[in-house]
């Protein structure tokens, strides 16, 4: 048993701040680079958000080249019994999104810290200017479908009553009002529940403590297959995270997101 082996998913700065020395502990900041030269926490690594997405139109949000993703957990010092921690500076987009990443992975032995840095900020403890050694590991990751959903299975399962897609994006995207795509509007029978309503500014953007009561009351149960996506799979990651910790069996975050359903000429949309 490691260190960290009791925790839930979610944890918090004083469950890791007494782990901060674990061996199998790869710490990882998904904030900026400059938040993190201004100072992160110790012996957190920095990877730039940008790097777990593919970044070019129509779908910038789909998983970059496998050779890239190896390259990056390598640098991380990746390895099967390492346990990741993963926060981000804005409520947990990033940071859900790199925990998605980990599940395409295969590798399911990480948790996200509850708020990251501004929880981490607000209990007044400790952040360093140091940066740990970048590691020259060379890894071969094998890529599980079963996290991720594709335009094609979700044209599949629409209007079955064991699904639902969870819309992230906000009112104003989810009607048609804001247009980031050729086409506005959401997928048919989605249901929008914005990311950032997910999140308790007065508790450091921790996510907050009735979500499974606020979840159940607009359809998004356990009992169904949830897909979950915004506009490129970065604020779904928190809604991807959040499903998870809830013990959801089936969770499903759709890289494409409504950057490619939105782009495309013949998808099903609904205002």
């Amino acid at each position: 048993m490691d260190a960290f082996s009791a925790l839930p998913l979610v944890i918090e700065p004083a469950d890791l701040a007494s782990r901060l020395e674990s061996p199998e502990l790869i710490l990882v900041d998904l904030t900026s680079a400059s938040r993190y030269g201004d100072g992160h926490l110790p012996g957190a690594h920095f990877v730039d958000p940008k790097q777990t997405q593919l970044g070019r139109p129509p779908a910038p949000g789909l998983l970059p080249p496998k050779a890239h993703l190896e390259q990056l957990f390598g640098s991380l010092g990746h390895r099967p019994d390492a346990v990741y921690v993963v926060y981000d500076d804005e409520g947990g987009g990033w940071a859900g999104r790199f925990t998605w990443l980990l599940d395409v992975i295969g590798h399911r032995r990480y948790h996200y810290l509850n708020g990251g840095l501004r929880a981490w900020l607000a209990e007044g403890r400790p952040v360093t200017r140091s940066v740990p050694p970048s590691h020259t590991d060379v890894v071969t990751l094998t890529f599980d479908a079963t996290p991720t959903a594709t335009r094609e299975h979700i044209e599949s399962r629409l209007g079955a009553d064991d699904f639902v897609v969870w819309d992230a994006r906000s009112p104003e995207e989810y009607r048609g009002e804001r247009l980031f795509s050729a086409r506005g509007g959401h997928i048919p029978g989605a249901v929008n529940f914005e990311w950032t309503q997910a999140m308790d500014p007065a508790r450091g953007l921790r996510i907050r403590q009735d979500i499974a009561e606020r979840l159940a009351s607009l359809g998004i149960t356990p009992d169904k297959e949830v897909v979950t996506h915004c506009q490129t799979h970065h604020r779904s990651g928190l809604t991807y995270l959040i499903a998870k910790a809830l013990g959801y069996p089936n969770v499903k975050g759709y890289a494409g997101s409504w950057s490619e359903w939105g782009n495309l000429p013949d998808t099903p949309v609904q205002s």
